[in-house]
């Protein structure tokens, strides 16, 4: 029997994760309708999504990249504005999709928090630099936050029905594209190399920082966050397959771990229909007949020196997530508009750090500080070419 439809509130709707959750409700619209989407730039493919979904809120950026031509598209459209952080509250929304990308994803994250919503949240970043704050604010309004990451849903997979917590949670890593690059080469990679992504297809962002291992010291964090656990007791393998996505080990020695087709609908999926699991036929599955050899490896720091550094800073805590997650912002821009180099981009991040004047117990207001500082400091960094 077809249960309720559950209205989503898509943030960040034009970006990879914002698409392939509209891919899902394609799928089902006995399941899912759309009551929001939110965007930034791209109000041309804004337009077309609610053209398409109908819904009654929309939300975008004003800035020079929304034309003219744009916004007068939206305006046509039978869709109320609002704010990026109202849309986050929605009271009629009975999830809210957070799929922005870096710190500037915090706003809607508390806000949508501080209203109790259930948030699938794929913006890492947020919660790295301000996990205290908002698992505070959570648990005090009683939210609920999904994940919607591959690695810390297949976590959240094998936790459930467990009543002890795990002995470490263990994160898989792709390893990217270079993991069996030299030194000579690693100088040498362009930002087409480092967008070629061998397993997934992401924004480019995190492309980037998948490439650096970054994105896998970011995830360490908020593993931190999403299953109370210390940083320390989350280990991370270089699994290049793709397709076992995390595991978790318990007191007694077992490990669960959760295996599919590297695919990001399917997680998504999942955050959208918990506590369900529902069929569909657009979602691949695993070829058992013609099934790859799982290899693991441990990951190589001293090539991807971006893992070691986010590690440290998720140990020190305080402000210090919060700075790597703006020095890398800033570095990845700078690689990804070919002003630096590859292997710039943990030099920059890593000179900031050093830099870096920490607040143990940050209030919201210390973090935004922190951001502007580190965004500021890599800036000046790269001006003085950085070695």
């Amino acid at each position: 029997m077809a249960g309720k439809v559950k209205r989503l509130a898509v943030l960040g709707s034009t970006g990879s994760i914002g698409r392939q959750t509209l891919d899902i409700v394609r799928t089902m619209p006995e399941r899912f309708s759309i009551t929001g989407l939110a965007a930034g730039k791209n109000l041309a493919l804004l337009s077309d999504q609610a053209r398409e979904f109908k819904p009654e809120f929309i939300s975008y950026a004003e800035s020079k990249g929304n034309n003219k031509a744009a916004r007068d598209r939206l305006a046509v459209l039978d869709c109320k504005y609002l704010p990026l952080e109202e849309m986050a509250a929605l009271d009629n929304a009975d999830i809210i999709v957070i799929a922005t990308s870096g710190i500037a994803g915090l706003g809607a994250v508390l806000a949508a928090v501080r209203a109790g919503k259930t948030i699938a949240l794929a913006n890492k970043e947020s919660l790295v630099a301000a996990g205290e704050i908002i698992t505070a604010a959570a648990k005090k309004n009683k939210a609920r936050i999904l994940p919607v990451d591959s690695e810390h849903s297949a976590i959240w997979q094998c936790l459930n029905g467990e009543k002890q917590p795990p002995r470490r949670i263990i994160l898989t890593a792709s390893g990217g594209p270079f993991r069996d690059y030299s030194p000579e080469q690693m100088a040498g990679i362009t930002v087409a190399q480092a967008l070629a992504h061998p397993s997934w297809k992401m924004g480019q962002k995190v492309t980037i920082d998948s490439a650096t291992l970054m994105n896998k010291g970011l995830e360490v964090i908020e593993a931190h966050w999403l299953f109370n656990i210390s940083v320390a007791d989350v280990k991370v393998l270089v699994h290049p397959q793709s397709i076992v996505h995390s595991m978790v080990e318990f007191i007694d020695g077992s490990v669960k771990a959760q295996l599919s087709f590297p695919d990001m609908r399917l997680p998504i999926q999942y955050a959208l229909s918990y506590p369900d699991r529902l069929p569909n036929a657009d979602l691949p599955c695993l070829d058992w007949d013609n099934f790859p050899n799982l290899v693991f490896e441990q990951p190589d720091s001293a090539k991807f020196p971006c893992l070691r550094l986010a590690l440290n800073a998720g140990n020190k805590g305080g402000t210090y997530p919060a700075v790597l997650c703006a020095a890398d912002e800033v570095a990845v821009d700078l690689f990804l508009q070919e002003k630096i180099s590859f292997t710039d981009i943990p030099r920059i991040v890593g000179r900031v750090l050093e830099k870096h004047n920490s607040v143990t117990r940050p209030s919201l207001d210390d973090i935004m500080a922190a951001d502007k500082w580190a965004r500021q400091t890599a800036l000046g960094l790269f001006g003085g070419k950085v070695k």
